[in-house]
């Protein structure tokens, strides 16, 4: 299948400046016109508030509020401009732990270290094709954890009212 990137805007969060450049060049080479560079979060964060991006690459760890924290933020608070956007975590921490923390923070996707132009690449298709809805519980809003289809029909069942698309908002929400 074939893609038009060239409207695309994607943040690309990192404080290593060779990521960033790397990320960005593949984004570029693949026809993404627009990325915006952050070093930090706090930064990404004021850019986001000033700028629509349609997906985000965000580093784990970095000096100040860590990758896992501003996708929380993105995810949960007031001011946030968008909810809903793709964020992919970019990280070097691949343990289940890690990967199971980025998911529970509202990451659709997570990337290892060291990244490729086809794992990244890999991670955009994934976000457009497989987009997946979003829940809202007491605890958690951001993208349906769940990757498999489930037929449970128990107590801790999902009730469909807590599934939200994007760009609708909950009952709860409204």
């Amino acid at each position: 299948m074939s893609y038009n990137f060239d409207r695309l805007r994607v943040l690309v969060v990192d404080d290593n400046m060779h990521i960033r450049t790397l990320v960005s060049a593949v984004l570029h080479a693949f026809g993404v016109t627009t990325v915006l560079e952050a070093a930090s979060a706090e930064d990404a964060w004021k850019l986001l508030l000033e700028n629509r991006c349609d997906l985000i690459f965000v580093d784990w760890v970095m000096e100040g509020m860590s990758g896992l924290d501003l996708s929380v933020k993105i995810r949960t608070a007031a001011d946030s401009p968008n909810q809903f956007v793709p964020i992919v975590m970019i990280t070097g921490h691949t343990s289940p732990e890690r990967v199971h923390a980025a998911r529970d923070a509202g990451v659709n996707e997570f990337l290892a270290k060291p990244v490729s132009s086809k794992s990244i690449m890999a991670r955009v298709i994934s976000v457009i094709e497989n987009p997946r809805p979003f829940v809202r519980t007491k605890v958690y809003f951001g993208p349906c954890r769940r990757r498999r289809r489930v037929d449970y029909h128990g107590p801790e069942r999902r009730v469909e009212e807590n599934v939200i698309k994007p760009g609708k908002k909950s009952a709860s929400a409204a």
